[in-house]
């Protein structure tokens, strides 16, 4: 997969796609990331990416000149379309849909994506009009921009790529790719402080194991996000086990 953003604070990537699984993955050519300064596509002395909004109001909004000019100069020697459809040019706002496992996994399905950080008081409208093709929210809340968000969208979307994490089952039991959290995990040492490792765990019987992990879900669910259970796929056994829950 290929990565392109545009930003107008590059260094703020540098650590983050330095190590760990970043590191690896483009080392092993799995994803190609490039990023890119807006300022660079500007044409006057002081490299300027904004100015004072029309009609007034507080704060500055990024020009669109520069934006459109970074984002063609990327299709330019590339498809413009994806395998999935149109090459996905991504505003990171909070404006845009929520982000969730389900819109990451969307995503990696993609071979090449581009996404804009957003800055100051907003973005030029005819970005959003004529260039966007999607707009991602990472929560309810307002950065001081786009890059946090872009890190987010980024790692969630590289560590579902095949090859990345070394083992495909590796995001399979991870809170919300089926829409429910994970259940507890454990590791040596079996006791610590007093505290020890359920014994169902230890008894090498897998099938108990599986079925003590999938109440755990559950329960877990039940007790940290209950709304999430309203959509879950369950049994009429883990109806019930949810039903007795809520009355104890």
């Amino acid at each position: 997969m290929r990565i392109d953003i545009l930003t107008l604070f590059p260094q703020a990537f540098q650590a983050l796609f330095s190590f760990g699984i970043f590191q690896r993955s483009i080392d092993c050519k799995l994803i190609s990331l490039n990023i890119h300064n807006i300022r660079d596509y500007t044409h006057d002395k002081h490299h300027t990416v904004d100015d004072y909004a029309y009609g007034g109001g507080a704060g500055m909004v990024l020009k669109p000149e520069p934006i459109f000019e970074v984002a063609e100069s990327i299709t330019s020697d590339t498809r413009l379309e994806d395998k999935a459809g149109r090459l996905p040019i991504i505003l990171l706002t909070p404006q845009g849909r929520l982000f969730s496992q389900q819109i990451a996994l969307e995503l990696s399905r993609y071979n090449h994506l581009i996404l804009i950080c957003g800055h100051y008081e907003g973005i030029d409208e005819r970005v959003r009009e004529h260039l966007v093709t999607d707009e991602i929210s990472i929560g309810d809340y307002v950065l001081s921009g786009g890059e946090l968000a872009a890190m987010v969208v980024v790692d969630a979307v590289v560590r579902l790529l095949p090859g990345v994490l070394g083992s495909e089952a590796s995001t399979l039991d991870d809170s919300h790719t089926t829409g429910l959290l994970e259940y507890p995990q454990y590791t040596r040492p079996e006791v610590y402080r007093g505290w020890t490792v359920p014994q169902i765990l230890l008894s090498g019987n897998h099938a108990q194991i599986a079925k003590w992990r999938r109440e755990q879900v559950i329960l877990r669910t039940l007790e940290r996000r209950p709304e999430l259970l309203d959509k879950a796929n369950l049994s009429v056994e883990e109806r019930r086990l949810v039903s007795r829950q809520k009355q104890s």
